[in-house]
């Protein structure tokens, strides 16, 4: 039986996922904003998981700002590989390992906390995937997703594109992979909470920013 792919999309390998680090790269402040907002829901200590954190600069941001025990997964090797060299050259505790985000090769109550940027709309199987968010963390625990939202306006497009600081040919195409593509794939608000609604979460709190939302799940 041929298995499921476990992402829509094009394969983030090789040359992709190389050109993808480098140009998120130049908006690292986002990541470290993201890391100050999100550490106070974290225990000292707390072991915390990102799933698809490509080149890990959430990960390496938020191990700047406590002792915590830090994992990424994702589907790409290309991207564990990256990560782990970013970790290794920041000097900063975190590991990196491939694997689904519908089918976690963690223990169940694993997790203090997890979190999903940017990448949850190309997840081929989204429910089964939320259900495993239940499934590793710990009671208590909080589950944070990151996204596009599918009723993000051009507008809202050209001035995310502004700020995240690219050159003129990169910034082209990031906005047209915006425009293009991703967008087709972003879920509505009504849509993840009916996602969420089919999982042991039953329900969420959404919060909306710009072209995405933070979806918030608590065990």
């Amino acid at each position: 039986m041929k298995t499921a792919k476990a992402y829509k999309g094009l394969p983030m390998e090789g040359p992709i996922a190389a050109w993808y680090a480098k140009i998120t790269l130049k908006d690292i402040h986002r990541h470290r904003l993201m890391a100050s907002q999100l550490v106070k829901h974290i225990p000292a200590g707390g072991r915390v998981l990102e799933i698809a954190p490509g080149p890990g600069y959430f990960c390496l941001e938020l191990a700047k700002l406590g002792d915590f025990q830090i994992t990424g997964l994702d589907i790409s090797q290309s991207f564990v590989d990256i990560a782990q060299k970013n970790a290794a050259a920041s000097g900063v505790k975190a590991q990196f390992r491939q694997g689904d985000a519908a089918n976690m090769p963690f223990e169940a109550e694993s997790f203090d906390f997890l979190f999903c940027q940017a990448a949850f709309k190309n997840f081929s199987q989204p429910v089964e995937a939320i259900a495993e968010m239940y499934r590793v963390l710990r009671p208590g625990g909080i589950g944070v997703i990151s996204d596009m939202r599918s009723d993000a306006s051009l507008a809202d497009i050209d001035q995310e594109v502004r700020g995240m600081g690219l050159g003129t040919i990169n910034a082209f195409l990031v906005r047209w992979t915006f425009k293009n593509m991703l967008i087709k794939s972003a879920y509505s608000l009504s849509g993840m909470k009916t996602m969420v609604a089919k999982t042991p979460f039953g329900k969420c709190k959404i919060d909306t920013d710009g072209i995405g939302f933070q979806v918030w799940l608590q065990k």
